[in-house]
């Protein structure tokens, strides 16, 4: 049997470091316990993002960009933030554009995923998208992104492949291929 926890009560809260891109937020937290203790997490905004599998004439369409995180040229699935006033949808299909030069007739979203809860508060909309037909659009991509056509029949082998080691990407290859499989059926 599970046990129901309250959520803690927010003290107070303060940002103690800031960035151009990041905030980093200290929050004083009592549980219903009575402990109380200091959490840090970076402070979100309120956007969200998307990541798109794209499934074209048998092959996954993967980006290869360069990642300043990894200093690596990593392989994945496009992504980007939500634009304010945008639906997850239409950003998907716009991330497509951009990134890969492809739009989707058909974007069926499969799950929204989190990034580290304990300290990040943003969300991920995973979709897949099928029936694509070419269509660009200017990224703000600083130089063009690479397209890795991938067989779709050898998806378990882009699992091996060393530059294929996001893990949002990682689980986005898995939910399409649970959804891929269910509707083959």
């Amino acid at each position: 049997m599970t046990q129901r926890h309250s959520k803690p009560e927010i003290l107070h809260t303060e940002v103690v470091a800031k960035s151009r891109l990041f905030q980093i937020e200290q929050v004083h937290l009592k549980f219903s316990n009575g402990v109380e203790r200091q959490y840090e997490r970076m402070k979100g905004g309120s956007r969200g993002a998307v990541m798109v599998v794209p499934v074209h004439k048998g092959q996954l369409l993967l980006a290869k960009e360069y990642a300043a995180g990894t200093d690596n040229y990593e392989l994945g699935f496009p992504k980007g933030l939500i634009d304010p006033g945008e639906q997850a949808v239409d950003a998907a299909n716009r991330e497509l554009q951009e990134e890969i030069g492809f739009a989707s007739k058909k974007l069926t979203h499969l799950k929204t995923l989190s990034l580290a809860p304990g300290y990040f508060s943003s969300k991920m909309e995973i979709f897949i998208a099928e029936d694509l037909f070419a269509s660009k659009l200017e990224g703000d991509e600083p130089e063009p992104i690479e397209v890795i056509p991938w067989a779709l029949s050898d998806w378990q082998a882009l699992l091996d492949n060393a530059d294929f080691s996001e893990s949002r990407s990682v689980g986005a290859l898995f939910l399409a291929q649970q959804y891929l499989a269910q509707t083959i059926k």
